[in-house]
């Protein structure tokens, strides 16, 4: 079963500002799926519509039409994780907060104490249980949002820009909890700018700029140049480093994504290279190097 399906979705604000135009998109029932695209392509505007709190008949959640569900139904199957930790914590306490959910829905003490401890622990926050949520450092904010959806236990989990301005040890942790969500049977559909997570925690990408510009593989969309260029996106690092590496004579037909995969294809390298890696400078070199600056608009 499809769990979230998009057809033809447009909408304008209030203000005559056209944000949507035309959006089809389809996730099974435990993928990752992530949405990329430049600033004010709408990609906020597109999860809002998601979880209910703008309301269209375009949209269906587990084949059901979002405009027919209650809120109760809506928030048990979908939970959605602003960018911003502090449009979710609202209340005196850590506990408070990640208890919000289950108590509206109406679970007895000892169900609400059992999916706070739980979400908190997922997050790696237990010990913060009975903090004031704005005591928290901006990356402990974001785990406490994150929990304060999981309590709930949605089936789909939405996550807007849920890396950004994190440093880089909260931003590893958010990303393997993520991933260990999907993995225990959890969608996943994430907005984000952070490229360079984007193998780790999408198995398909949308391009969205008020309409689906491109879907595929991160693979199939970092290889297509003319569409980053034209979308204002980037690729990975570890995708750069290596397309250099190639013009110093790199065998490497299928650039890395990510850390792993980099780990991978050297570790290959050099096991059958007789224990090493040979790089030299070619005819070619300079002016493949320079193909590879020209490429993405900036020095290496």
């Amino acid at each position: 079963m499809k769990a979230v399906v998009v057809r033809n979705l447009s909408y304008v604000y209030p203000d005559g500002t056209k944000a949507l135009e035309g959006v089809n998109i389809e996730i099974e029932k435990g993928e990752k799926v992530a949405i990329v695209g430049p600033n004010g392509a709408g990609k906020t505007t597109l999860l809002l519509h998601l979880n209910g709190i703008i309301r269209n008949k375009n949209v269906e959640i587990f084949g059901k039409n979002i405009e027919n569900m209650s809120r109760e139904e809506i928030v048990k199957n979908i939970g959605i994780v602003f960018q911003d930790p502090d449009d979710q914590l609202f209340m005196p306490t850590v506990f408070d907060d990640v208890a919000f959910g289950p108590i509206n829905l109406g679970f007895d003490k000892e169900e609400v104490k059992r999916r706070v401890e739980k979400a908190l622990s997922m997050v790696g926050l237990l010990n913060s249980i009975n903090k004031c949520p704005h005591h928290l450092s901006f990356g402990e904010k974001k785990k406490a949002s994150l929990a304060a959806v999981l309590s709930i236990e949605p089936k789909i989990l939405v996550l807007d820009e849920p890396t950004a301005n994190l440093d880089p040890k909260s931003r590893a942790e958010l990303i393997d909890v993520i991933k260990k969500l999907n993995e225990s049977g959890v969608t996943i559909l994430i907005a984000t700018h952070d490229i360079n997570a984007l193998p780790e925690i999408a198995d398909r990408v949308y391009v969205l700029n008020k309409k689906i510009i491109a879907e595929g593989s991160p693979r199939e969309i970092f290889s297509n140049t003319k569409l980053l260029k034209e979308n204002n996106l980037e690729v990975p690092e570890i995708f750069k480093l290596f397309e250099v590496l190639r013009c110093f004579g790199y065998n490497c037909d299928e650039l890395p994504l990510s850390i792993d995969e980099a780990i991978e294809h050297l570790t290959k390298t050099v096991e059958t290279e007789g224990g090493h890696i040979h790089l030299h400078i070619h005819e070619h070199t300079h002016d493949d190097i320079e193909k590879v600056k020209r490429k993405y608009n900036h020095h290496l």
